[in-house]
């Protein structure tokens, strides 16, 4: 069995790659703060910033493959956090476990984001569109994208879509808020000026998986879903599923949030997944899925 080591296990989507990696991996797990389900399996208390815990960490592990998911995902900076901190966990730590993974011959699968995209030069998006982020993170995750390749020639970059679904543990999504919102009979402010095409939390998790058991190496993708939408239209969708009260959604622009970066259309073309047998489903099956368990 390949040996794989996850970063970020505690994360939204870290802990639902541990319940996919596991099925069919040796699993080796990490967190820094909080635990999530990462007890549940082989697991490192690791600080990604701290170069000699990596060290120790791939000295021990010695893995095949390496998700590295964790990071500073924020779009908006919160108060207390800096640039630097933005630059030495997505930028800094990327590079030192893409160099490790050089070392240590091991596959680097880097979680990316279609926010590295023009958030302005049309719809569904293919891996060589124009690269113009808009945000610190996204800034940040496009330069750890030009660290791995600059590190290692054995990586797949995943340039992943919005996630939704229900987070697992202490981990929670922007989808999870609204539904709660609206089963609590709360007005819920949803952008209709954006466009993307948003994957679950599952979904994401089963093809990263089985892209852990292919032999790809040096490639670019888009994880995302097939559908193009806002998150107005999400919510609207989700009303008509779980039988909520769409009076309840409420219609803002990107311009209405102070300081928020706007990025108006990022949907992603997903040809060479779909080219690896590996198609999401649709929003509606899932949606369905998750307010039924």
């Amino acid at each position: 069995m390949k040996k794989v080591l996850i970063t970020g296990g505690s994360g939204l989507l870290g802990q639902f790659l541990n319940l996919t990696i596991s099925n069919q991996c040796k699993l080796h797990t990490t967190f820094k703060n909080n635990p999530g389900n990462c007890k549940d399996f082989p697991f490192s208390v690791v600080d990604i910033l701290n170069e000699d815990e990596l060290k120790e960490l791939f000295e021990n592990v010695k893995p095949d493959i390496v998700i590295h998911s964790a990071a500073i995902t924020n779009p908006v900076q919160k108060e207390n956090q800096t640039s630097k901190e933005y630059f030495d966990t997505n930028v800094n730590a990327t590079k030192n476990i893409a160099i490790l993974c050089e070392k240590y011959e091991s596959k680097m699968i880097y979680i990316s984001t279609d926010l590295v995209y023009a958030g302005y030069r049309g719809s569904f998006l293919k891996e060589d569109a124009k690269l113009i982020p808009a945000s610190l993170y996204a800034e940040t995750k496009l330069v750890g994208e030009m660290k791995v390749k600059e590190s290692t020639d054995n990586y797949l970059i995943l340039r992943t879509a919005l996630l939704y679904g229900f987070g697992l543990n202490h981990s929670k999504c922007h989808f999870q808020n609204m539904y709660v919102d609206l089963k609590n009979r709360k007005p819920v402010k949803l952008f209709t000026d954006q466009l993307r095409t948003p994957i679950s939390l599952t979904d994401a998790s089963l093809i990263i998986a089985q892209l852990v058991k292919m032999d790809l190496i040096n490639e670019t993708i888009n994880l995302g879903g097939t559908e193009r939408v806002s998150r107005f239209e999400m919510g609207e969708m989700l009303c008509d599923l779980a039988g909520l009260d769409k009076n309840l959604l409420q219609k803002i622009t990107m311009d209405e949030i102070p300081n928020f970066p706007k990025v108006e259309d990022v949907s992603l073309n997903i040809d060479k997944l779909i080219s690896l047998n590996l198609k999401p489903r649709s929003i509606e099956e899932n949606i369905n899925e998750i307010i039924t368990k």
